[in-house]
């Protein structure tokens, strides 16, 4: 044998290497894409350029007013901007971290829902052996069980893409293995919606540039207006004045109005997380009730693991509805250009 071919076989006869483990947390997993994700990366250095080329326009004496005004504009405009990719960064962050973990989740569910069904179609079957069923009893047993079995199979096989889909974000190798904590409590909003809505102008990376060509457009009309530039130029820049004031009036409007949908989508999901807890009380006293019953000899096994089932129903219940909260903090975090996650540094 050959020494290519050698090496071949010995390739082939090596185990695969195992999976690199990372266990991450979600505020963990945040800061790692802050961090080094390419976005934020890239308006870090843009930024950076934007005030290496504001510095050099201050200091060239020779700088004319607009050459000065859109050197301290771009400056602007590209902070503005980081702070916006930072905040869209941790939303999708977010959202595919909660998908992963509420995938792993349905997983262990759907695995209890499907022993349930196995124990009904076994309780049908005999049953029906002891004729106090029909067959259609022990058929619909069946239909449930290969529904749940059916829901169990498609959740095995979402769990990995999901997976993916974070470690990509993150910059981590494919084929990772990760271990996702539980998300935190998400924490409450303290800000009033007014407060959101003040000063949108000079965050939101739309309406700093909106705000900024009304203002350059105003310059403009104010270096025009004299008695040595062309009324025709005058004129134009009266124009462009007006319709920038029209953008910036439209743009102002739509912001206004998508922090007000994101702050009543917080108020709702916050209320949601509160029901989801007394349904979570209801099912943890149903089976503490089943389990005494089954204690006393008045209930079967089978209705203790049903309530079991249902409890972790009601659990993941929660694990959603908080999920849900944080998804819409983060979104009305990019929608105000103000981080309510706590999660952005």
């Amino acid at each position: 044998m050959n020494r290519l071919a050698l090496a071949l076989a010995l390739t082939l006869a090596a185990p695969p290497a195992l999976a690199q483990a990372v266990t991450l947390t979600l505020p963990g997993a945040v800061a790692r894409a802050l961090a080094t994700g390419p976005d934020v990366t890239t308006a870090r250095a843009n930024l950076q350029k934007a005030q290496a080329t504001l510095r050099a326009a201050q200091a060239d004496p020779t700088s004319i007013i607009t050459t000065l005004t859109q050197a301290q504009q771009g400056a602007a405009a590209a902070a503005a901007t980081l702070a916006g990719t930072k905040l869209n960064v941790a939303q999708t962050v977010i959202n595919q971290y909660l998908a992963a973990f509420e995938g792993a989740g349905s997983v262990t569910l759907n695995e209890a829902q499907v022993r349930l069904d196995e124990r009904n179609l076994q309780i049908a079957q005999a049953r029906l052996r002891a004729r106090v069923a029909t067959q259609l009893d022990v058929n619909r047993a069946q239909t449930s069980l290969n529904q749940n079995r059916q829901e169990l199979a498609n959740a095995r096989a979402q769990l990995p893409v999901l997976e993916a889909q974070l470690a990509r974000t993150l910059g981590l190798n494919t084929g990772t293995d990760l271990r996702l904590a539980s998300p935190p409590t998400p924490p409450k909003l303290s800000l009033t919606l007014a407060a959101l809505q003040s000063g949108l102008e000079g965050r939101l990376p739309t309406l700093v540039q909106a705000s900024q060509a009304a203002e350059f457009a105003a310059l403009q009309v104010r270096l025009a207006d004299n008695d040595y530039t062309p009324v025709r130029t005058l004129q134009d820049a009266r124009v462009a004045l007006e319709n920038a004031r029209r953008n910036l009036e439209g743009a102002q409007r739509a912001a206004n109005t998508g922090v007000r949908d994101a702050y009543r989508a917080v108020q709702d999901a916050q209320e949601r997380v509160d029901l989801a807890r007394q349904s979570l009380a209801n099912a943890q006293t149903s089976l503490t009730q089943a389990q005494a019953r089954l204690k006393a000899g008045t209930a079967a096994a089978v209705e203790v693991q049903q309530a079991q089932v249902q409890a972790q129903q009601a659990s993941f219940a929660v694990t959603q509805a908080q999920d849900n909260l944080w998804r819409s903090l983060a979104a009305l975090s990019v929608a105000s250009g103000t981080d309510v996650t706590g999660l952005v540094r």
